[in-house]
């Protein structure tokens, strides 16, 4: 069962989070009742029962038992669950939200997001009562209309994040074997944390493999073998589908001119931007606004 806690596409879920800042749920065997969002521009904690598989940048982890797991949006995962039955609870969160009181440091350079640290915590029985309630707290107090509910909501996250920070981090993660797959994963990496766009004002940096094969001290000969090895389409695909998403969730999501887009991806003209995009979607972008 292929990520079942993945987000793909949920406008209504979306236009909540962007709101509020915040989102949680439970998790469990019913698919449907799972949110999901088609842009990953947001942290996640996650509470599971089930036994799965958890790829992250390099790294590997397979899970029997309650994990507790921290999504950063700059750095690729991907969640395999291998038992049919799987519950638990987890919330999504901008880092403007949690940051709003002025008393949080930087989420990518916490322990539990930053890259190279481990998201990944076993829990105890006993832990899993605790966290679990935590989860609840905040999932009945979403639906409040107490006037300072976003500062307890904050409390309860940070409260989850030092309770975590105690915790001993699970160790048994694989490396990946060769090294086509590392370089494969370093570049898919660094092509997420290009995104999402955050202003209209500062165009893409990498845009082509030589870009990203000279900012992995690599020749781009080696990282497009690599990539094409291991996930069978070419660096250049994946640079595209990725801009294209990236375009894509830009005009349904912003009132950014569909020149400002444009730029904001690195196409100096907006006809370049039209152009490429119709060739790759077959429709032009004015298309996807309401």
């Amino acid at each position: 069962m292929k990520d079942q806690l993945e987000f793909q596409n949920s406008e209504n879920g979306l236009n909540d989070l962007k709101l509020k800042g915040f989102k949680v749920y439970e998790v469990n065997g019913d698919v449907s009742k799972i949110p999901t969002y088609n842009r990953r521009d947001f942290y996640k904690i996650c509470i599971n029962t089930s036994k799965s598989l958890i790829h992250y940048a390099d790294r590997g982890i397979e899970t029997d038992g309650t994990i507790l797991f921290f999504g950063n949006p700059h750095i690729p995962y991907s969640w395999e669950m291998i038992s049919p039955d799987y519950e638990g609870y987890a919330c999504v969160f901008t880092e403007e939200f949690l940051k709003a009181n002025d008393r949080s440091g930087s989420l990518p350079e916490s322990p539990l997001f930053k890259i190279g640290g481990t998201p990944i915590f076993t829990l105890s029985p006993e832990q899993k009562v605790f966290i679990d309630s935590l989860f609840q707290k905040m999932i009945e107090e979403q639906e409040t209309d107490y006037v300072f509910k976003d500062d307890l909501m904050r409390n309860y996250i940070n409260l989850i994040l030092h309770e975590s920070m105690k915790m001993q981090p699970t160790e048994n993660f694989f490396k990946h074997k060769n090294a086509s797959s590392r370089i494969t994963s370093l570049f898919l990496e660094l092509l997420e944390r290009q995104f999402p766009i955050e202003t209209k004002n500062e165009p893409l940096a990498l845009k082509t493999p030589q870009d990203y094969a000279k900012s992995l001290a690599v020749h781009v000969n080696h990282l497009n073998r690599s990539v094409k090895e291991i996930t069978g389409k070419s660096t250049t695909s994946h640079i595209t589908e990725r801009i294209i998403s990236e375009a894509k969730a830009l005009l349904q999501h912003t009132d950014w001119s569909i020149s400002d887009i444009g730029y904001s991806l690195g196409f100096e003209y907006p006809s370049y931007f039209n152009n490429y995009f119709k060739r790759l979607t077959g429709t032009i972008p004015k298309s996807l606004r309401v």
